[in-house]
């Protein structure tokens, strides 16, 4: 529901945006100072300046902008540090099975919790520790970074750091 919102309001602001790439049809006022100009001179003027169609309204520039700027923001996450719920989707779809509830299920001592993963994980109680766990794997532990893409792997990294203390 959310996400539809976001995305009329999106497309709301692009199509007025691209309003303002319009040409207009019709010729603006004369200035003030062209009305000053003599009339031989503002004739020569007229026909030194190349002649607009004024037939066109939209612009396909503008058009162009405003397709690439909807599929900018249709189509992109947010950029955030780390996604906590995309974490957790990829820790149940990959890990629980041998680390539900921050357990471990092969080497019982070797836990999630942080007290254990200070203690065997190589680098220490950090995300880039997880990462490199996560993606090279260890011991029993398969690695994850060829089927996982460097995002899912900085979510769940950041998800098994929030989580070892609530483990």
């Amino acid at each position: 529901m959310f996400r539809s919102a976001c995305l009329l309001a999106a497309g709301s602001l692009v199509l007025y945006g691209a309003s303002g790439f319009v040409s207009p049809a019709q010729p603006t006022a004369v200035s003030s100072a062209a009305r000053s100009l003599s009339a031989s001179a503002l004739a020569a003027a007229e026909e030194a300046a190349p002649a607009s169609s004024g037939s066109a309204a939209w612009s396909p520039l503008a058009i162009g902008a405003a397709l690439g700027l909807m599929v900018a923001v249709m189509g992109g996450r947010p950029a955030l540090a780390a996604d906590l719920e995309n974490g957790e989707s990829v820790f149940l779809g990959n890990c629980a099975a041998c680390h539900a509830g921050g357990n471990n299920s092969v080497v019982a001592e070797k836990t999630l919790r942080k007290a254990a993963i200070e203690q065997y994980l190589t680098g220490g109680y950090n995300a880039a520790a997880i990462k490199t766990q996560v993606t090279n794997g260890k011991g029993s532990m398969p690695a994850f970074g060829d089927k996982l893409g460097p995002d899912d792997i900085d979510d769940v990294a950041a998800y098994v750091l929030d989580q070892s203390t609530k483990w």
